[in-house]
């Protein structure tokens, strides 16, 4: 089916990059010794950890979108200027990095695809903006989007299973449903909820299906600009392909 006039003129929001890169990272600092203010060193040395944590995580994503998805975790740290034995001090293993590099690239997506919503005057509207959203941020490094939606191959003495691991990832998508159900339910009106009923989750997986399906695909004249797919995805969802198959059956019954 078509896409209408209006979608057409729709400004798809621009996403800026997701990496949030930075080179400089400060030099891993001392345990603080026992005794004196101890408060206060701990409560320092603690803020000096996290801060550590966020730029090895700033540099595990930098390595990723360079190197590729399945970089190990010698590659990662080499590209960082440190060691694999400082991440697996922060991280515990390459599932515990793929975690939390996970719980921040996801978040930074569901923040940009929240904003990319709020200016649609109708739900379709509002599901276009949110596809395109997800499409372009996706596209920005489709080495880290592949690394924080995918299970890394679990270590013998890992701590991190595949629940674990899922978490962040769950967390992201039942949050993008329920912002999807959210303006369906307003339009459809009070007592109509049941319409919604599973609609909400399967939208989520062809969405992601057919996003992550369209990232793997090599670059040519068939494949469709980012645009295009958020269009054909919007439309699947909306009106599914009965539109397609209806006129296709007229044109079989007409040729008989």
């Amino acid at each position: 089916m078509g896409v209408s006039s209006d979608l057409r003129r729709l400004p798809i929001p621009s996403v800026p990059d997701t990496l949030g890169i930075v080179n400089n990272h400060p030099p891993e600092l001392p345990v603080p010794a026992a005794g004196g203010n101890a408060d206060g060193r701990s409560a320092r040395w603690q803020t000096h950890r996290e801060e550590r944590r966020r730029e090895l995580i700033k540099s595990a994503r930098r390595a990723v979108h360079a190197l590729g998805s399945d970089a190990s975790m010698e590659e990662i740290a080499a590209a960082a200027g440190t060691s694999k034995s400082v991440f697996y001090r922060y991280f515990g293993d390459k599932a515990g990095l793929q975690q939390a590099v996970g719980e921040v690239v996801l978040s930074q997506m569901q923040r940009k695809i929240r904003e990319a919503v709020q200016g649609a005057q109708t739900p379709r509207e509002g599901l276009l903006a949110m596809i395109s959203a997800y499409l372009q941020m996706a596209e920005t490094s489709p080495n880290v989007y592949s690394f924080v939606t995918r299970y890394a191959p679990v270590d013998a003495d890992s701590t991190h299973g595949p629940a674990a691991i899922s978490g962040a990832l769950g967390h992201f998508f039942d949050s993008i449903a329920e912002m999807i159900a959210a303006p369906m339910r307003a339009h459809l009106g009070d007592g109509r909820e049941a319409v919604i009923g599973y609609w909400p989750t399967a939208a989520i997986g062809l969405v992601r299906n057919a996003g992550e399906q369209w990232l793997s695909t090599p670059d040519s004249a068939s494949k469709p600009d980012q645009e295009a797919m958020a269009q054909q995805i919007t439309s699947w969802l909306c009106v599914g392909i009965a539109p397609e198959l209806s006129e296709s059956t007229v044109r079989t019954n007409e040729g008989h």
